[in-house]
């Protein structure tokens, strides 16, 4: 009796934790959030992983802190990045950073509390304009106005605390729990990820948008994304990304929405690319 009590308060306690980390936004996100983590300590742990990411490639000599990409690259982040006060208010208590990283990898990410690190690879490879770079540094600044690594985090806590109730509920079948554990995986955080992905493409888009770039840029950068990585994506339905064709139909529905804010905005002067 004391576990399924434990168990109660247990659910209650994850259920007084649900938030909203954003305002909705024209895109009208607006999903309650789990978030059993401070915000605070998430950012400490990510600005540590951050420092030592930079700290690798310094050693490596592929840092790189000057030159016309990494003055591209900063040149829109000082656009964007005043644009996160329509989502929330603390981002311009934020310690934002922009880290640039020369290797071959079609990748970009922001961690939590507005550290950018984008690799000379998406740019090239993909033969990035700035409307493009816009939209993606845009999506990956959403992941951090939304909080999606302390909410992963948070989810992740929430699902040992359960773990161990069902573990001792199941008495000397407790066993069992560790496949329903797999299962778990695959009905709640896969979904979640996507939804996520979804959430980061929208507000991304505004972001970008209200900055003064095109918003059809996160169209034409995911058709690249789709021919550089022909026959290498997994089924969507097994990966924690909305595929390439569904991101674009998702993308396409939004424009009626970012485009009067992309007309309203100042333009951007266009940066010289390599």
């Amino acid at each position: 009796m004391s576990i399924r009590i434990y168990a109660i308060l247990a659910l209650a306690a994850l259920l007084s934790a649900c938030a909203n980390t954003t305002r909705p936004g024209a895109v009208g996100v607006n999903r309650s959030q789990l978030m059993m983590t401070s915000s605070e300590e998430v950012n400490r742990i990510s600005a540590v992983s951050y420092n030592e990411q930079n700290q690798k490639a310094k050693d490596k000599n592929i840092l790189v802190s000057s030159g016309p990409t990494y003055d591209r690259l900063k040149f829109i982040a000082n656009r964007l990045i005043p644009q996160t006060v329509a989502f929330r208010d603390d981002t311009n208590q934020w310690d934002w950073r922009l880290t640039l990283i020369d290797a071959p990898v079609l990748n970009a990410t922001c961690a939590p509390g507005g550290k950018i690190t984008f690799y000379t690879g998406i740019i090239e490879q993909l033969n990035l304009s700035d409307d493009e770079i816009a939209a993606i540094m845009g999506h990956e600044i959403a992941h951090a106005l939304r909080e999606h690594g302390r909410e992963r985090v948070s989810q992740a806590a929430a699902q040992n605390v359960f773990v161990n109730i069902a573990a001792a509920l199941a008495g000397p079948y407790g066993y069992a729990v560790s496949a329903a554990n797999q299962v778990a995986q695959y009905a709640i955080v896969l979904p979640n990820s996507r939804e996520n992905e979804s959430e980061a493409d929208a507000i991304g888009l505004e972001l970008a948008a209200r900055a003064g770039y095109n918003p059809m840029g996160a169209i034409s950068v995911w058709q690249k994304m789709l021919k550089a990585t022909k026959g290498k994506n997994s089924p969507e339905f097994l990966s924690t990304h909305p595929s390439g064709e569904t991101r674009i139909e998702k993308l396409t529905a939004l424009m009626p929405t970012v485009e009067p804010l992309y007309k309203l905005a100042p333009k951007a002067p266009p940066s010289t690319k390599l």
